[in-house]
């Protein structure tokens, strides 16, 4: 969090929060007011003033003032960079996974040390070049498309991800079970004491 902000909030602790003016899509972009954010040093802004306070709602701390975000669907939105690397939404570099599934939707979740990400859906292909059967071996295409529609009914580990050395078995989950089994809230609301 910027020092800027820090001194903001001590000076001024009891500002309300907003709710329903910020937003972060499936692509990892802000929007605000439902249009995104172009303006690049905003856009580093929230990044660097983006949490989650106890009842798992995102937010960015504006000076003193709180704004939280509506997920459209995870608080990470995960991008493979120029070297096949990952980094967030908020260009912090994952550097490990440790675990990954395939929802419902055929959206790849990645798990990393601040919580569960969304593999922004232009990043397929780096995937699809990371996935492997039981042996370490690359998938044609028609078995691992096979591989794939079976996996929630799957007994054995049928298709794994390997990222950054780890070799991590990818699960299935449906996404209306996505917040509560990571602990978000997709629209943050108002507590009874806050309003």
């Amino acid at each position: 969090m910027d020092e800027i902000v820090r001194k903001a909030m001590a000076k001024w602790p009891q500002v309300p929060a907003l709710y329903g003016w910020l937003g972060l899509d499936r692509r990892g972009r802000w929007l605000l007011q439902g249009k995104v954010v172009e303006r690049e040093p905003l856009i580093d802004f929230i990044g660097r003033n983006y949490e989650h306070d106890e009842l798992g709602r995102w937010f960015f701390q504006n000076g003193p003032q709180r704004a939280y975000i509506e997920l459209a669907y995870t608080p990470w939105v995960l991008r493979a960079n120029g070297q096949g690397d990952l980094e967030t939404h908020t260009r912090e570099p994952v550097t490990a996974i440790n675990a990954c599934w395939l929802d419902d939707n055929g959206s790849l979740l990645l798990e990393w040390k601040r919580g569960v990400g969304l593999l922004d859906d232009s990043d397929l292909s780096w995937a699809f070049e990371r996935l492997t059967d039981a042996r370490g071996e690359p998938m044609a295409e028609a078995a691992l498309l096979a591989a794939l529609d079976s996996l929630p009914n799957a007994d054995a580990d049928a298709v794994f991800l390997n990222y950054g050395g780890q070799r991590l078995t990818l699960a299935a989950v449906q996404s209306a079970d996505v917040p509560a089994l990571f602990g978000f809230q997709r629209k943050p609301q108002a507590t009874a004491n806050e309003s």
